[in-house]
């Protein structure tokens, strides 16, 4: 008997080469060839909506660290969902990047702040990145991916 199909989405706001870089790597992640029976939606967080909330099996947010916060674009993706959410998404396993210039705390305590209300499940540890993206850096993005991703075969 096969397993059925989940939808992994990944909501993100990234306007900078380096959080598109970042954005590739955990698609590439999310869809390694040894992840079998997981969809991945990618949406912008201007354009994701309840429903694609909803229907998802589990998440991956992606944010740039704005002024200490994250970033306007992922807070009303959130400012959108959140009370139509509540009760119908507990126990979801979520993970997040953040990517800032000299700080990332703000943000990502704040994607944490939400993700405990809606009672998510934190299946990664917070991708934390300042500055450039290099090798490493794109390696653990794609790890992100991979293991969300993973964690909806099982």
């Amino acid at each position: 008997m096969s397993n059925p199909r989940k939808t992994l989405l990944i909501v993100h706001h990234t306007p900078s080469p380096a959080t598109r870089e970042l954005l590739e790597a955990v698609l590439a992640g999310a869809k390694d060839p040894e992840i079998q029976n997981v969809d991945v939606l990618a949406r912008p967080a201007l354009a994701a909506t309840l429903p694609d909330m909803l229907d998802a099996d589990g998440y991956l947010f992606g944010t740039t660290a704005n002024f200490g916060y994250m970033s306007g674009a992922l807070k009303h993706f959130f400012d959108t969902v959140y009370y139509p959410s509540l009760d119908h998404v507990a126990g979801r396993p979520y993970g997040l990047w953040v990517h800032g210039n000299n700080d990332t705390v703000g943000a990502a305590a704040a994607v944490g702040k939400l993700a405990t209300g809606l009672a998510l499940s934190q299946a990664a540890d917070v991708l934390e990145i300042v500055g450039a993206i290099d090798a490493a850096t794109r390696e653990k993005a794609y790890e992100l991916g991979g293991t969300l991703a993973a964690t909806l075969m099982e």
